[in-house]
């Protein structure tokens, strides 16, 4: 429930500063000068990207909520069966180990978007964000029936 408020609270701080740059931006057309206009386009530029990006992070969490609901009701969320260090953080070995066993499985069932979503789990507690993303995305996919990116 933390990470959602602090989800929420950063959106909501992005939205703010979104529309104050955007103003910015529509002021510097306003003035309608040669300098002002192409800075008035940058400046709307960057505030038009941060939404896509907030809109695009969003939908990716919430779909990843989604699955990890459905995988929750189904008892098949993964058991945290990893060694911690005693401050908490996961042992690299142990990540590692699980890693291996959950890629088999994603191996074994790649059409299975349960098991991409516990590969996408295990390659997050092995510290590789880039790829739990992918393969979480690729458990979306899977899960909405569309086609799979390579």
């Amino acid at each position: 429930m933390r990470a959602k408020i602090t989800y929420f609270v950063t959106a909501a701080v992005l939205l703010v500063y979104f529309y104050l740059a955007g103003s910015r931006g529509v002021m510097l057309l306003q003035q309608g000068t040669a300098v002002t206009i192409p800075f008035g386009v940058a400046v709307l530029v960057l505030p038009l990207i941060g939404v896509w990006f907030l809109v695009q992070t969003t939908r990716f969490a919430t779909s990843a909520d989604r699955l990890a609901r459905e995988l929750d009701a189904e008892g098949g969320l993964p058991v945290d069966e990893l060694v911690r260090t005693p401050s908490g953080r996961i042992d690299r070995d142990s990540a590692d180990a699980v890693f291996a066993r959950r890629k088999a499985e994603a191996e074994t069932s790649p059409d299975d978007w349960r098991s991409w979503f516990r590969l996408a789990v295990a390659y997050h507690d092995a510290r590789d964000t880039p790829r739990a993303r992918k393969a979480m995305q690729r458990a979306i996919a899977l899960h909405d029936g569309r086609p799979v990116r390579a």
